[in-house]
């Protein structure tokens, strides 16, 4: 297995990583930790996880591309890491409040509709690659949790005076998200439009 293949997997595995800190525990566990230092830190580690995760969706694909090493396999499970990481953020935000519900179930009903057509394409020897715009897509909606993670998880009494720099990145964050929800509809339209003859949906 090559190294953007191995990274990939990494990623997969920081997925469940993420979860565990981003997410709450059953009751019993969560008042037993409550007010622990490690409850402090769950939401630093959480978005720490998150970013080193993003670094080695950027990094794998660069390597693939420049030493030659792109295979089906990549081709296949990177973009299903990538749903993985972003839905598990998104899900954290709206757990805690910090993101709309409507944005994020836009953002998943896109990402199903194309893993589906993804695998659909698998089970007839078909490999569909990421577009450019779902690249993009990408791009923002990992700026715009982290931009949210920031201003939702730093405790308020540490904003103490600079509330206004906590808005600023709060606002800052919904914007860049709108962007990526907009991109996140119009590359969903392009992919279907794309993929629809190798799928074989509009033939009788």
């Amino acid at each position: 297995m090559n190294l953007p293949n191995k990274l990939t997997i990494t990623r997969l595995i920081l997925v469940v990583v993420f979860a565990l800190f981003a997410f709450p525990y059953p009751g019993v566990i969560e008042s037993f930790i409550d007010g622990t230092i490690f409850d402090i830190l769950r939401p630093y580690l959480a978005l720490i996880i998150y970013i080193v995760a993003s670094v080695t969706d950027a990094v794998d694909g660069h390597i693939a591309r420049r030493d030659n090493l792109v295979t089906d396999f990549g081709k296949f499970l990177d973009p299903i890491a990538d749903k993985l990481l972003v839905s598990a953020a998104l899900l954290a935000l709206c757990n805690v409040s910090i993101m709309y519900l409507w944005a994020a179930l836009v953002i998943l009903a896109r990402e199903f509709v194309v893993s589906g057509i993804r695998m659909l394409a698998a089970s007839k020897g078909n490999v569909i690659a990421a577009g450019k715009l779902g690249k993009l897509k990408m791009i923002l909606q990992t700026v715009a949790i982290i931009t949210l993670f920031v201003a939702g998880i730093v405790p308020t009494g540490l904003w103490s005076g600079f509330e206004i720099i906590q808005e600023i990145i709060y606002f800052v964050g919904n914007i860049i998200m709108v962007g990526a929800v907009v991109l996140t509809i119009v590359s969903g339209m392009e992919y279907v439009k794309n993929n629809i003859e190798v799928l074989s949906l509009d033939k009788k």
